[in-house]
């Protein structure tokens, strides 16, 4: 029975069904990615990608789809959220052939950057549609479900992708997206109304510009620097470049009357503080994700497909999770919710720091559930206090906001700890490759899977170093889960605590943000 005066789409519950699926194809292949980073690796059976060129395989597609958010959210807003929904869609299946049949990392690159470019013109008109079509007494609960899709995707993903990788070429986890594009395309065209904002602003094309440079080169210099070390000026010049572009980005959004990030929204506690929370979790999940597939496939010597099992109950515990958190928030209060689902998840990270070659694998899963419990009690209302800070019509806004602070942490959370995970791997495993000719020494030195590469030409002597490639692996997982663990625990609790709504930010009479407001706030 619909709720009085019930303001929402009367196809609102389909609907949302065809947005999950327009989700999941951006969802999946993230988590499918990330049980065939071996197989990539793999000179023989994939592309003989390096540890930096997996990295960028992943970021290449993150930094564009974060960088074109902020545009992506205002365009879909100006110009129609279903015409940019089929459109993102289209190319998302067009760059994942590309990325299935490229011949060198260089190709699937970029082919994932462009990727990237669908991936960004899908996620934020999938959260507007929603905050257009339901009513805001049912939007928390309507966030709940689009977050669990998410859940669905990463539970999906890994299981799908181990699959394939057991019976056709890596190609095929990239493949798999055609389907459900051509699914979504059929499906969105169907039943989604369109949807504008009836007062659209001009596409802020300098700060566009500057986002991008920003973030491609902060990310490269620490991309860089993991792989090749920090004591080289060019990484700095990066990383130092990267900031100083981000800080001219601040700058100008400031002072141009059309930004296409509003700073003004961080002014507002209820926008800011889940918008860092989310950034927060993120950087660190996605880096312990990234390194929980090396230490499956190689240290503990699974499949691509008994890894995607493994993984498994972190997915579980979203589902279980995320649909039931909108009623844990209205019993119990945003902040309450959110510092406990915080706390769980630093556990589990915290817990990652004493996993070595042989615990029981059971142990590596239950942490992998209860870090998906934690998280999700986090994404969805600090979701929906995000959505219901903003009017109906800026909801592309506040949607492009929120993923590209997610996306950008996630790319910084595997380039962070994947260049802590490669520091200490090449400081530990020194001594057991030392006495080994230059090339193979170098390779054995550059990640775990080099390591594994090079003792399969050692006879003998490979189970030496591959027993220390593996003890140097683990003592770098060790460093990278503490380093996330601290992240999400310190800095994420004091968001929470301080700032983060002690009661449902989308409660019955709860009004968003007007401009006023906004004006006020700057």
């Amino acid at each position: 029975m619909e709720p009085h005066g019930n303001t929402g789409h009367p196809r609102r519950w389909a609907i949302l069904g065809v947005l999950v699926i327009s989700l999941l194809v951006v969802v999946l292949d993230n988590t499918i990615l990330n049980v065939a980073l071996r197989t990539l690796a793999d000179p023989v059976h994939g592309l003989g990608a390096t540890q930096g060129e997996l990295e960028w395989a992943i970021n290449s597609y993150t930094l564009v789809f974060a960088g074109l958010l902020f545009t992506f959210g205002v365009l879909g807003d100006r110009l129609g959220r279903r015409r940019f929904l089929i459109l993102g869609l289209a190319l998302f299946g067009l760059s994942s052939l590309l990325s299935a049949y490229a011949q060198d990392p260089a190709q699937l690159i970029a082919a994932r950057a462009l990727m990237g470019v669908g991936g960004a013109a899908i996620m934020p008109v999938t959260l507007s549609i929603i905050s257009n079509v339901f009513d805001p007494r049912e939007r928390a609960k309507a966030i709940g479900v689009w977050a669990g899709a998410v859940g669905l995707g990463v539970a999906i993903g890994p299981v799908l992708g181990g699959a394939l990788l057991e019976r056709f070429w890596w190609g095929s986890v990239f493949l798999i997206n055609v389907p459900v594009v051509a699914l979504g395309v059929v499906l969105v065209a169907a039943l989604v109304p369109e949807s504008r904002d009836p007062k659209p602003g001009r596409v802020d094309v300098p700060g566009v510009l500057l986002s991008v440079v920003g973030l491609v080169a902060l990310t490269y210099g620490i991309i860089d620097g993991g792989e090749h070390g920090f004591d080289r000026p060019q990484v700095w010049v990066a990383v130092l470049g990267g900031l100083a572009v981000l800080g001219w980005f601040i700058v100008h959004e400031l002072r141009t009357d059309h930004p296409s990030l509003d700073v003004r929204l961080f002014r507002l506690p209820r926008f800011a503080a889940p918008v860092a929370l989310v950034g927060l979790v993120f950087f660190a999940a996605m880096g312990v994700m990234f390194f929980g597939a090396f230490y499956l496939q190689l240290v503990r010597g699974y499949s691509p497909l008994e890894s995607g099992l493994l993984f498994l109950p972190f997915a579980v515990a979203q589902l279980i999770f995320a649909p039931r958190s909108a009623a844990m928030v209205r019993r119990y209060g945003g902040r309450s919710v959110a510092a406990t689902g915080l706390l769980l998840t630093a556990t589990a990270l915290g817990a990652f720091v004493f996993i070595d070659a042989d615990t029981p694998i059971w142990i590596f899963s239950a942490l992998g559930f209860l870090q998906g419990a934690g998280m999700a009690n986090i994404m969805p209302p600090a979701t929906e206090s995000i959505m219901s800070s903003l009017p109906r019509e800026k909801a592309g806004v506040g949607s492009a906001v929120s993923n590209t602070v997610r996306q950008v942490a996630g790319a910084l959370g595997v380039a962070v700890l994947g260049s802590v995970l490669s520091a200490v791997y090449r400081d530990q495993v020194a001594p057991a490759v030392a006495a080994l000719p230059a090339p193979v020494r170098d390779a054995a030195r550059e990640s775990v899977s080099g390591a594994y590469a090079v003792a399969d030409r050692l006879g003998p002597a490979a189970p030496g170093l591959v027993d220390a490639a593996n003890d140097s692996f683990v003592s770098a997982m060790h460093w990278a889960a503490g380093v996330s663990a601290v992240v999400a625990a310190a800095l994420g609790l004091v968001i929470v605590l301080r700032w983060m709504p002690g009661r449902p930010a989308a409660a019955p009479g709860a009004t968003p943000a007007t401009d006023r407001e906004l004006a006020g706030a700057a």
